[in-house]
């Protein structure tokens, strides 16, 4: 288990019993899981939640972070404006192992509308149990970092 053992999780309202599920799956692993919510039904935003949790990622108090929406695709978008987030959508476990492998992704985003929650095991396991590659990929990583900034 890395140094920093803890990942976020986040998402919107349609997600939260998903994300529960993983979070156990996640701490039965040995993970320190953060979940940051929410916990209540009521209709929310997802750029909120996706950015909160990216916030955590960027600031190295979590290694990892898990988000969840209706399709995935609008967090990941949320969270990937934060600095030094690398998020991808993944509902394949090949997808999940690479964008660790070859991007150094370091938030995955699912969504609950889209893929089962047994898969969503398997892509997860993908996900935190693939290492950056470096070499190669690493000068292409550094390319995708902002420009602007």
């Amino acid at each position: 288990m890395p140094a920093n053992n803890r990942i976020v999780l986040s998402s919107d309202h349609a997600a939260i019993a998903f994300r529960q599920t993983l979070a156990a799956h996640i701490a039965a692993l040995g993970w320190e899981v953060v979940d940051i919510g929410p916990t209540t039904p009521e209709s929310t935003h997802y750029p909120i939640h996706g950015r909160a949790a990216a916030q955590r990622v960027a600031s190295g108090d979590c290694r990892f972070g898990i988000i969840l929406c209706g399709t995935g695709q609008g967090i990941m978008m949320a969270a990937n404006k934060v600095s030094g987030i690398r998020c991808g959508v993944c509902h394949d476990t090949f997808s999940a192992r690479m964008i660790r492998q070859h991007n150094d992704a370091n938030m995955l985003s699912l969504g609950v509308r889209v893929i089962g929650e047994g898969l969503a095991l398997d892509v997860v396991d993908a996900f935190l149990n693939a290492e950056f590659e470096g070499g190669r990929h690493g000068t292409r990583v550094d390319m995708i970092e902002p420009q602007d900034a």
